[in-house]
């Protein structure tokens, strides 16, 4: 059991291959893109592992294995249960946050259950809920040796207390005898009847006692708390000087205010839930924001007036008859429908949007549509002119107020979801609880410290436990499910992580290698699929598949210790002893030059999230790179700040961007693209060939062939998207899904078709010896040659050669795609335009994910040659060797959150190493990087 064995494995490319791996060790899989380490870790290592696990299920769970696919390997031995740590985040939901996703936001919704103290929401003043002996401990320790009486209140009729022997009650100004006269027949009656003299509840005097301590004051006490339901009024009589003083002092068992007499609800742990009825603030249902119709989206081109299409959803057929009535009735208000909408009055406008008695308004046309929401089409066209705004009832914090009014240490349950977590671990050092308070919470709090430090520890302490679980990066959800399995404390199992690094700082890569190595000594045995210097040297063994990608990969390069590996001359090997740095600084030594003389591009006063009002300066049409450590702003600076602003400045789109003063230089860039790592499609029918328009052409080319031509088969039959020659029971996707309920869904491959989208008509039809299934099975290598007589196909395929995805499938479904490759597509798509793009900012956000030392070079002559036809580039990233051939580098931090959101550094980077305020400069100066400074070249 000391080792895995793995026999003859031929998942996807791997070539019939064999290894042993060491149990309870670190294992680091490692090669160029395509050479087949997921297919090792995950589509074979896994894949059995989780067929495993499925098959000790229930008899019911056993029903689906049949269709499922097992790992194409012969024999796996020794292998333990299995847990896949993947980079793709698969939330969708606006519900989820990282306090949900960590099940801290249960931990608190217990915590506060237990131990949060209420405050009155109309006068701010602590709501206890009281016992007799917390009244005793109050009375002995305030008020010892003053007079009180002690009363309750009761609905009950006068007979009714005189039956139950209390003669007295209180009427606000003096003691009441309620008294007895006697009758005829020997029934005692009072002497003061309810519907006479008094109106409401009676105060009843249970005694009139000396604060001491004393049976008799418990007594009382006791008493009145059991007749007044919990509610008891005490009054203290105090002589000043001449005049006798009474002060009431109210006690409930109940949460309920003693000043004001304003009850909260009881504390229960579905009161703090924002994803139940019970806590959910009810205007927003616990989102913590509303849809409303934006006028940015109604308006998106204010220059415009009505007359020439101003409101654009007037602009569509069906709204023909909305824009005639208000282009008459608009002349009867003394409305000018040729100037420009942004010139009108703010009271023309309200009319516009409002109507008048002459008019229909544009809310008027939305209430019309709200009618009609049942259609689907009429759902989908409101969504376009909606965008979310804070609720004004919760002010986004989702929950009901009275959730709110219950706080630990002044801070409320929505307050701690905004404090980054760093901030939090020091909180809740600091609570000053009671010892009663420490008694019930004790375990609760272990565990809310316990993986508030493991989230720390894995690079995310700048998170705050609010953030939207879907906002995330692949590489932060992986890394919240890594501490989740640290907390878990598991062991004899076999974890598999895919790049753990991803989206992490050098600085911060050593916590997560500190964690990882923590797992393994708990008795687990981790795979990890990395490129990273230093969790490869960290590694106790090593897997190097290669000696390429696609179908010139799939074989063992190399399988041993760590210290033997880098006694080889593998790609890898190479690369960890740094002997392959000259291609980096050739390649920085073409492109330097386009420094020289540039226009700068400017934004001033960035101060969104964690941003300190900072100016950001970036040199047109040259590589620039934004780095610093994990949570530091870059993010909010160039996506949410950069981008934004510029997509709204050419009307890419009207999303709001953070706060910042103004923007400089717009006018030298004819427009923006953000190439980020989101999926290219959402279903398994969009895959690499649809996604750059090849497919078009080649169903045309089948579409051309005689049997085709014969039969009337169109371009369109050989589409997977209507029907025709695809297949009709999985409606050309090849898998069906299967909904597991408690488990992910799964998706088994087609019974009909066997997993080729087609219907037999359609893969009659041939091509050079192959039907359109063989094509898009082809990778894109192979297609290459295929095609070779077709020049726009090829032409396209090559770029992605280029980009090191040539071992990718032309069908192979974009689901399955990592957010790096899909971002790669995005580049190629830009690359393959007919058109020649210059005078464009092209951001990427960490586009070496996933890549190989060697693929990270064949992705910068890439960019460069954006650069070259005159284009500006701005990539945010912390890989080094990005960093130490960039013509321009803006460090942000110094550290991440609250402490982040300056500039560091800005300027070429042969002058970041000498930066002592940047982490970024200090790990460039460490790992060696010799960046010449080209004295022909003058920076502005």
């Amino acid at each position: 059991m000391r080792y895995l064995i793995i026999e003859g494995a031929r998942q996807n490319n791997l070539r019939n291959i064999s290894l042993r791996l060491p149990h309870n060790s670190i294992i680091t899989v490692t090669g160029l893109s395509g050479s087949g380490k997921s297919s090792l870790a995950f589509d074979t290592i896994f894949a059995e592992g989780q067929w495993r696990f499925i098959e000790s299920l229930s008899t019911y769970a056993r029903l689906f294995l049949e269709k499922l696919d097992r790992p194409d390997v012969d024999s796996i031995r020794n292998i333990r249960p299995a847990i896949a740590l993947e980079q793709k985040n698969p939330v969708k939901g606006a519900r989820s946050t990282v306090g949900t996703l960590t099940e801290i936001h249960d931990l608190f919704r217990l915590l506060y259950a237990r131990i949060a103290r209420p405050y009155c929401p109309e006068c701010g003043k602590e709501v206890r809920q009281w016992s007799v002996d917390d009244i005793i401990t109050e009375l002995l320790g305030h008020y010892n040796d003053e007079r009180v009486m002690i009363t309750f209140k009761t609905s009950a009729t006068p007979e009714e207390l005189l039956k139950e022997g209390f003669s007295r009650i209180w009427n606000g100004d003096e003691i009441v005898d309620l008294g007895v006269k006697g009758s005829g027949s020997g029934v005692q009656k009072p002497a003061i009847r309810d519907s006479q003299t008094l109106t409401g509840k009676l105060v009843v005097v249970v005694d009139r006692v000396v604060i001491k301590d004393s049976p008799r004051l418990t007594d009382s006490l006791d008493l009145a708390y059991r007749k007044g339901c919990g509610r008891i009024t005490l009054y203290l009589f105090r002589q000043d000087n001449a005049t006798l003083k009474i002060v009431p002092l109210r006690f409930s068992a109940e949460s309920i205010c003693d000043s004001c007499g304003t009850k909260v609800p009881d504390p229960t742990p579905l009161l703090f839930s924002f994803n139940h009825p019970v806590g959910a603030c009810p205007e927003c249902k616990g989102f913590g924001n509303i849809l409303k119709y934006d006028e940015a989206l109604i308006v998106p081109d204010p220059s415009l007036s009505i007359t020439e299409g101003a409101i654009e959803p007037w602009e569509k057929p069906a709204a023909g008859w909305w824009k005639e009535q208000i282009l008459r009735g608009a002349k009867k208000e003394g409305i000018d429908l040729h100037k420009p909408f942004s010139d009108l009055t703010v009271e023309e406008k309200e009319k516009i949007f409002r109507g008048s008695r002459h008019f229909y308004g544009i809310d008027d046309f939305f209430e019309d549509l709200e009618t009609k929401r049942y259609k689907l089409h009429v759902r989908v066209f409101l969504s376009r002119y909606r965008s979310p705004e804070t609720c004004p009832s919760c002010k986004g914090k989702r929950l009901r107020k009275d959730s709110l009014v219950y706080r630990i240490a002044g801070q409320d349950i929505a307050g701690l979801g905004e404090v980054p977590i760093g901030n939090l671990l020091s909180f809740f050092s600091n609570l000053g609880l009671t010892s009663y308070e420490q008694d019930v919470s004790r375990e609760v709090l272990r565990q809310v410290r316990m993986k508030l430090e493991f989230l720390k520890r894995v690079g995310l302490d700048y998170l705050t436990l609010n953030r939207l679980g879907k906002t995330l990066s692949g590489g932060e959800y992986q890394r919240v499910n890594l501490a989740n399995q640290i907390a878990s404390y598991l062991t004899g199992t076999l974890y598999v992580l895919d790049e753990p690094t991803v989206g992490l700082h050098a600085r911060d890569t050593d916590r997560i290698v500190n964690i990882i190595r923590e797992i393994a000594s708990l008795g687990n045995t981790v795979i990890i699929v990395e490129h990273d210097k230093k969790v490869i040297n960290s590694s106790d063994w090593v897997v190097e598949l290669g000696p390429g990608g696609g179908r010139e990969g799939g074989e063992i390069v190399y399988s041993g210790p760590r210290d033997d590996f880098l006694n080889t001359d593998t790609i890898t090997a190479r690369y960890l002893k740094g002997l392959d740095r000259d291609r980096l600084r050739n390649l920085r030594k073409r492109g330097i030059k386009s420094l020289r003389g540039k226009e700068y591009f400017t934004l001033k006063g960035a101060q969104g999230n964690n941003l300190k009002g900072i100016d950001l300066k970036i040199p047109l049409d040259s590589f620039t790179v934004v780095t610093g450590v994990s949570g530091s702003g870059k993010s909010s600076l160039i996506v949410e700040t950069l981008y934004r602003a510029l997509a709204r400045h050419f009307r890419h789109s009207h999303e709001h961007p953070l706060p910042f003063e103004s923007i400089k230089g717009a006018e030298d860039l004819k427009g923006a693209r953000l190439i980020d790592q989101a999926p290219i499609g959402k279903t398994p029918r969009s895959n690499p060939a649809t996604y750059l328009k090849v497919f078009d052409y080649i169903r045309k080319l089948y579409a051309a062939q005689a049997y085709s031509r014969a039969h009337g088969y169109t371009p369109g039959f050989f589409s997977f998207n209507v029907s025709g020659g695809r297949c009709e029971r999985c409606k050309g996707e090849g898998f069906e899904r299967l909904e597991m309920y408690f488990f992910e869904d799964l998706f088994v491959r087609c019974e009909e078709c066997d997993g080729r989208r087609y219907g037999p008509e359609a893969l009659k039809v041939t091509y050079r010896g192959k039907n359109i299934h063989d094509v898009l099975e082809m990778t894109i290598d192979e297609a290459v040659q295929f095609f070779f007589t077709e020049e726009f196909i090829r032409s396209k395929l090559a770029i992605m050669q280029e980009i090191a995805l040539g071992y990718l499938r032309l069908g192979q479904s974009a689901t399955t795609l990592s957010g790096g490759e899909a971002q790669r597509l995005k580049i190629c798509a830009e690359l393959g335009s007919p058109k020649k793009k210059t005078g464009l900012l092209y951001i990427l956000d960490e586009p070496t994910v996933g890549l190989h030392y060697r693929d990270v070079l064949a992705l910068l002559k890439v960019l460069r040659h954006l650069v070259d036809e005159g284009n500006t580039v701005v990539v945010i990233e912390h890989n080094l060797d990005v960093v130490s051939v960039a013509d321009w580098v803006v460090d942000l931090g110094p550290e991440g959150g609250p402490e982040g959101g300056n500039i560091v550094f800005e300027g070429p980077p042969e002058k970041l190493i000498f930066c002592s305020e940047s982490y970024t400069g200090k790990y460039l100066k460490e790992e060696g990087y010799k960046i010449e400074t080209l004295s022909q070249i003058v920076y502005n």
